[in-house]
């Protein structure tokens, strides 16, 4: 099948649907590098002209990757919900982005099970930036573990306290400093500088003492592979969320260690374990567009359309957080702040579309075309859009990924300026120790009880 309109008096051939969905994509540097952009800004605009034609029902029967060889093509038409899909089944792709504009947020969500990845990236070709942060807008997607994500006017924060050696100290610095500005009740994740067992148990007993002995109703992540954390899980260690990095092609998960039957098997695990206390989502799953490309794994498919193929992984799973870090792979796929600014507002509304909880790592690599203005207003267009959280270092500085990111403090001006709170059971504890004050907000205290967390652990 072919697709083609005429702009201009002159005829845009696109020869099959994975072509077209390249060729409509806003430009940027990975598709470029893959060989997959239009080759104009005409042959860009002649690719959307033909892309709004385009069935729906085109995305169910011509897959970009075919369905023999890829099992995430499979995953995705085999729990295709026909009976969620059918009141968009007779549109166009232009058409539903019409309907997506004008729809109510309940006809949002019993949609999400009836779209596949490559029909939100599609339409999100279609849509300006401001398109996108009104429909993401609508979509409520609420977990739980021991907080509740995603509540309307909430904005949750993972607090990332990495240490290039995995420092008790070091972490422990961090993470006092996080808490202290409200930061944590999306998760209190770690990456850690090595995946060896004992050195990502020690983290764990760490984060899982400092949860348990000041009874904070958070959990902790220690981002190790998915084995890593099916070992640990078999020997008592105190695992809240099962980690694993995601892609949207089997061969791009297999770049990455990871198959869908190990996923099942270590979400099984972690469910055995019944440690949250208000609900059950168990996973957290990490993306990135680019990831496929570097992996030479993307099988012809732009960017962003693999991304969103990755989502249909995640939803598998029905997880507590699955966040993109945009920018951090760098500027290779994402060239500077604009792309990446594209890129985070395309992945979060295609994540929510597919019923996800979708938060953001809003970040750059120091040889990107980008700065912390650039942070700032990913930060205000996601917040505005709705994101479930976004990820907080200190200082917006990884030290151990050397990468610029969110700070503690960037999070307290979100929920200043917009009106957002943390999660509620967070929220509670906060005022329960003091660190709120009459109007919501963290205040700012020296000598709290929680310091001691510094002096223990440097000790």
């Amino acid at each position: 099948m072919s697709y083609t309109s005429v702009l201009g008096g002159h005829r845009h051939r696109f020869d099959t649907l994975a072509r077209l969905l390249a060729a409509a994509s806003p430009e940027r540097s990975g598709d470029r590098l893959a060989g997959l952009a239009a080759a104009s800004a005409q042959e860009r605009v002649a690719a959307r002209w033909a892309l709004a034609d385009v069935p729906l029902t085109d995305f169910l029967t011509s897959p970009v990757i075919p369905y023999e060889t890829d099992d995430v093509t499979r995953l995705i038409l085999d729990t295709h919900d026909a009976g969620a899909f059918a009141p968009v089944a007779g549109m166009t792709v232009g058409g539903f982005r019409e309907w997506l504009l004008s729809a109510a947020p309940e006809e949002l969500t019993s949609l999400a099970p009836g779209l596949t990845p490559e029909m939100v990236a599609a339409v999100s070709k279609l849509m300006g930036n401001a398109d996108l942060v009104a429909v993401a807008r609508k979509v409520r997607v609420v977990t739980a573990f021991r907080s509740t994500i995603g509540l309307p006017g909430r904005l949750a924060t993972r607090l990332q306290p990495n240490h290039p050696t995995d420092d008790p100290a070091g972490v422990a610095a961090a993470l006092l400093d996080g808490l202290l500005l409200g930061s944590g009740d999306a998760v209190i994740g770690i990456n850690p500088a090595t995946d060896s067992p004992k050195a990502v148990r020690d983290l764990l007993e760490l984060l899982d003492g400092v949860i348990q002995r000041y009874a904070i109703p958070t959990q902790s992540c220690v981002l190790s592979h998915v084995t890593t954390s099916l070992e640990l899980m078999s020997r008592g260690a105190p695992v809240d969320l099962v980690f694993q990095s995601i892609a949207g092609t089997q061969a791009a998960n297999a770049s990455f260690g990871v198959t869908l039957g190990l996923l099942d098997e270590a979400y099984e695990a972690a469910l055995a374990l019944g440690r949250g206390t208000v609900g059950q989502n168990v996973m957290y799953f990490e993306t990135g567009q680019g990831s496929a490309l570097s992996a030479d794994a993307h099988h012809g498919v732009d960017q962003q359309t693999v991304e969103a193929r990755a989502y249909a992984v995640a939803r598998r799973y029905d997880p507590l957080l699955v966040n993109t870090v945009v920018g951090f792979i760098g500027p290779e796929y994402l060239y500077d702040g604009r792309q990446i600014l594209r890129a985070a507002l395309e992945d979060h509304f295609c994540g929510k579309l597919l019923g996800l909880p979708m938060g953001l790592d809003i970040c750059y690599t120091n040889h990107a075309d980008a700065d912390d203005d650039d942070i700032a207003t990913m930060l205000t267009m996601l917040a505005v859009a709705g994101a479930s959280f976004v990820i907080c270092t200190p200082g917006g500085d990884d030290i151990m990924l050397n990468y610029q990111s969110a700070s503690y403090h960037d999070a307290l001006y979100l929920r200043e300026v917009l009106g957002l709170r943390p999660a509620p059971e967070f929220e509670a504890w906060l005022a329960g120790i003091g660190l709120l004050d009459e109007g919501g907000g963290v205040r700012e205290v020296t000598g709290h009880p929680l310091t001691e967390i510094g002096r223990e652990l440097a000790a």
